[in-house]
């Protein structure tokens, strides 16, 4: 998955890399290391400024494209994915710095000339460099840190320390006391220096650009930065997974051991989450402060932040060769390493995520488009009627709530209007599509409220409208709608985990049913459920996948015995199930005899398309409540820290899925989100027990406090191996996905 979206961004990626590939080949990159190192145009600079594709972001009343940073992250990207040499990334970081400057002649002459075809660096407030105004001046003094692209450069804006306060100046390369000083660059494409400035006078009347917060600034260049790296981590996935099918290790290609399989998905899946990172960062640079900052700061931790280690891991792909001058990874490395060190430390990008987090949220709200505004208001009037309701109901004198169960006449009148399951069909669903999905979830986040949910009842009563009878359809789906009736999911069993058409337990036809024998196995919630979507083998003499057929299982049938798994945690929400003889009558079998794999797909398939009021996770809440409670035993910068962390990578889970979604409105096909978020999710929930256990010290010895750290810490392996193990997932990734030969 690339940053592009939209039809169009994905034209203009292809255009990107077409034209990289014709004119900056890396071969002939190579050959030009000396003269781009020495601030020399590249020979590609004049086709580039031709097809426009430096001012993709720039004003049409300037003679640029009139698209937004969204089109300019794209090119940014392929140019990483093509290692395109020369000084475009500072131009355009310049270039899109000066757009956002108020309007005025220095301005306006900045932009004709980058237009035109200028190339331009800029040099970032906080690298040494003082003005003192005198008169109608400005006097420069200091030395810069690195620079990249300053000695190609014909034209610098220059962020100055002016007491309190920054001031923006257009120098000129030429002027006197101006000196750019060469330094050998880390990335061997483009030049890299500093700059010292010596009493250097500049007018103010046609120097000074205007007034521009330099953390705006410095986020709009780390979110370009981070697009840029999300094509080099792109670059990394595609090349490895290319050598891994062809290379040949013990009579077979190394991508069919399971060992480089999963170092290849995990590195597709850290540059996943590198794209959509950079893609929700870029999207946040015309948004509120609070949300560039939750933005920004999570594509710096999760692309710019993790891009040097991932890079690593593609030399290591590639072994000894991948580690010689010869091979190109290196340069990619190099480009990363370059992309990160500018973009500033991890940890401090940390720090300052973690304390916007405790600030704010950040949300995730998409351009829906046009959409009917009387559905909307239908929606809202529905939602605000409910609110009028009660939650429950009072039981009975000497009745007791059946543990499980979330009944009331609020989920009732919810479950009537359609709005519990709005993507169902009549009557029991709106029928809504994708766009009035999302108006859904947003009137309900609107007014702070949470949809009710159906649990397991999400997987199972989509496979029974589908293929159900109608008698089915009737008997089960109103009452899982309001709450009476709560499902399991008989599908595992102690031999068939992972491998789920290996399963074993069998049914055999009796008058007027079938009889099931078998054991179920890690089934969540059977203790408080009604009935259970069943697997069982109808015919042993099929193949594996055949001969499975799906059943509807009364949970209070004579033979079906529950018996609570108590888990590490000390509690017991799996269950093994023993079928004993259990009779299930034929109106219970979804579908015909040997079709259950194929309704299995349905059931495991079945997605709501729904994109929450906010990103990141709930792994977070711990940390933030430490916090709060001045709870833990680590300093409060630590903790702080681990929730710009959770934080960083929770959101980078939420932006790939409203990316995936944003796919399905466009009516394109599902891509790899679903399979990236499963492993990303599971590595963050690791990732958020251990930081929560190290920061609370010697409390996490014990159960209980403000927050049960150990417990937390206990049930993580739920985590990683509910719903499919890591591992399997990673299988899955390479071979589906990537396209790894199986082992």
């Amino acid at each position: 998955m690339s940053i592009a979206v939209t039809e169009d961004q994905q034209e203009l990626a292809a255009a990107v890399s077409g034209f990289v590939a014709r004119h900056a080949p890396v071969a002939a990159t190579r050959d030009a290391f000396t003269a781009l190192a020495a601030g020399q145009r590249p020979s590609h600079w004049a086709a580039l400024v031709e097809q426009g594709l430096h001012a993709v972001h720039l004003p049409e009343e300037h003679g640029g494209q009139g698209g937004g940073l969204a089109e300019l992250a794209v090119v940014l990207e392929e140019a990483g994915r093509g290692l395109l040499p020369g000084p475009f990334g500072a131009t355009v970081l310049t270039s899109a710095v000066v757009c956002r400057a108020p309007a005025g002649d220095v301005r306006a002459e900045l932009l004709d000339a980058l237009v035109a075809g200028a190339t331009a660096a800029l040099v970032p407030p906080g690298a040494g460099l003082t003005a003192v105004r005198r008169g109608g001046a400005w006097v420069l003094d200091g030395r810069s840190g690195p620079v990249l692209g300053l000695l190609a450069a014909d034209l610098l804006v220059v962020g100055a320390a002016a007491g309190d306060r920054t001031v923006w100046l257009r120098l000129d390369p030429a002027a006197e006391g101006v000196q750019r000083i060469a330094e050998e660059g880390v990335d061997l494409t483009r030049d890299a220096g500093r700059l010292h400035l010596d009493g250097v006078a500049a007018t103010a009347a046609t120097a000074e650009l205007g007034d521009l917060d330099p953390e705006a600034v410095r986020w709009l260049a780390a979110a370009l930065g981070a697009a840029e790296v999300a094509g080099v981590l792109a670059w990394c996935v595609h090349a490895t997974v290319e050598y891994a099918g062809v290379r040949e290790q013990f009579g077979r290609p190394i991508g069919a051991f399971q060992a480089v399989k999963h170092k290849a998905a995990r590195l597709f899946v850290t540059a996943e989450l590198a794209a959509a990172a950079a893609w929700d960062a870029v999207r946040s640079l015309d948004q509120e402060l609070d949300q560039q900052r939750l933005a920004v700061g999570g594509a710096a931790v999760v692309a710019l932040g993790r891009a040097v280690d991932a890079v690593l891991e593609a030399v290591t792909l590639f072994g000894g060769i991948g580690f010689t001058w010869e091979h190109d990874v290196h340069l990619y490395w190099r480009r990363a390493m370059s992309l990160a060190a500018v973009a500033g430390p991890t940890g401090t990008w940390l720090t300052e995520l973690g304390e916007a987090a405790l600030r704010a949220r950040r949300r995730s709200s998409v351009a829906l488009g046009p959409v009917d505004a009387q559905f909307r208001a239908r929606i809202g009037a529905v939602i605000d009627e409910a609110l009028t309701l009660p939650e429950t109901t009072a039981p009975a004198d000497g009745a007791a709530t059946r543990p499980g169960h979330h009944t009331g006449p609020r989920r009732t009148y919810l479950a009537d209007a359609g709005l519990i399951a709005p993507h169902w069909p009549p009557p029991y669903g709106l029928g809504a599509t994708p766009v009035q999905q999302l108006v859904i979830a947003e009137e309900f986040a609107r007014r702070g409220v949470t949809p009710p949910s159906i649990v397991i009842g999400d997987w199972a009563m989509p496979t029974i409208l589908a293929h159900g009878t109608p008698e089915q359809i009737e008997r089960f789906a109103g009452p899982t709608l309001r709450g009476d009736l709560v499902w399991c999911q008989l599908f595992s069993e102690p031999g068939a985990g992972s491998d789920l058409a290996g399963l074993a337990t069998k049914a055999v036809k009796a008058d007027g049913g079938w009889l099931l024998d078998g054991q179920k196995v890690w089934t969540s919630a059977a203790h408080l459920a009604d009935w259970g979507i069943c697997l069982a083998r109808t015919d042993p003499g099929a193949p594996k996948h055949k001969g499975i057929s799906y059943f509807l299982v009364d949970l209070r049938s004579p033979g079906v015995e529950v018996r609570p798994l108590r888990q590490a945690t000390g509690n017991a929400e799996f269950n093994e199930v023993f079928l004993s003889q259990v009779f299930v009558p034929d109106d219970c079998l979804v579908g015909a005899p040997g079709e259950g794999w194929r309704l299995t797909l349905t059931t495991l398939g079945n997605e709501r398309t729904s994109i929450s009021a906010t990103l990141g996770s709930s792994d977070e809440e711990p940390i933030r409540d430490l916090i709060a409670k001045n709870a833990h035993g680590a300093s409060r910068s630590e903790a702080v820290r681990a929730l710009g962390h959770v934080h960083a990578f929770g959101s980078a889970v939420g932006a790939l899925t409203v990316r995936e979604t944003l796919r399905r409105l466009a009516g394109q096909q599902p891509g790899a989100g679903a399979s990236v978020a499963k492993v990303a999710s599971a590595q963050l929930h690791r990732d958020a027990a251990e930081l929560t256990f190290a920061l609370v010290g010697a409390e996490a010895a014990v159960r209980g406090g403000a927050v049960d750290v150990a417990g937390r810490t206990l049930n993580t392996p739920a985590q990683l191996i509910g719903g499919g193990t890591v591992e399997i997932q990673l299988n899955v990734i390479a071979e589906r996905v990537l396209r790894l030969p199986r082992g």
